[in-house]
């Protein structure tokens, strides 16, 4: 698909085709894109990705923890029982977690269950392009934050993680 038909469909879909393409955007959180149906037609596809960030900030904060609360831990229980929706274990895939050595799951496993006990929800990371030290890495340093530092955090990640997958749809009939 062309960025050019992906921008057609974002504006012209029917509301239930629309969010059957667009509410996988944000993980398990369909509401999201649903939000920003009403401000169709938009002019480009970062003005649609602006919107649906927006759709996000203004949201209550339960909104906000449930939308972080339903992204899988990296390499964690659903990875393992291949339960990970297809972009996330394609995201989780690209970062190479799948192959992590022992030493590595253990520390990513450790440090999970850490940042989850004080936080209160996953650790959240744009991992694709990135490598398993640098998620570990980062998971290590995002553990001396603060709550709300690191909610706000989640929520950057989660906005990127969207453009990433709508960057992924605008690119997908461009290859080859």
């Amino acid at each position: 698909m062309t960025s050019e038909q992906l921008l057609r469909d974002i504006n012209e879909l029917d509301p239930s085709r629309y969010l059957e393409l667009f509410g996988p955007l944000y993980e398990h959180s369909p509401w999201i894109a649903q939000g920003a149906l009403a401000g169709r037609p938009f002019v480009s596809i970062g003005a649609f990705h602006t919107a649906l960030t927006e759709v996000v900030r203004q949201a209550d904060m339960a909104a906000k923890l449930a939308l972080v609360r339903a992204h899988p831990q990296l390499a964690g229980a659903e990875a393992r029982a291949g339960a990970l929706t297809a972009a996330s274990n394609l995201e989780q895939n690209s970062a190479g977690l799948h192959q992590c050595s022992a030493s590595e799951l253990a520390r990513l496993r450790d440090l999970n269950g850490r940042y989850l006990a004080k936080f209160g929800f996953p650790f959240v990371m744009a991992v694709k392009g990135r490598t398993r030290q640098e998620i570990l890495d980062a998971l290590e340093q995002r553990l001396a934050r603060t709550g709300q530092q690191e909610l706000d955090q989640c929520l950057t990640e989660i906005d990127k993680i969207a453009w990433i997958r709508l960057s992924a749809m605008a690119n997908a009939g461009q290859q080859g």
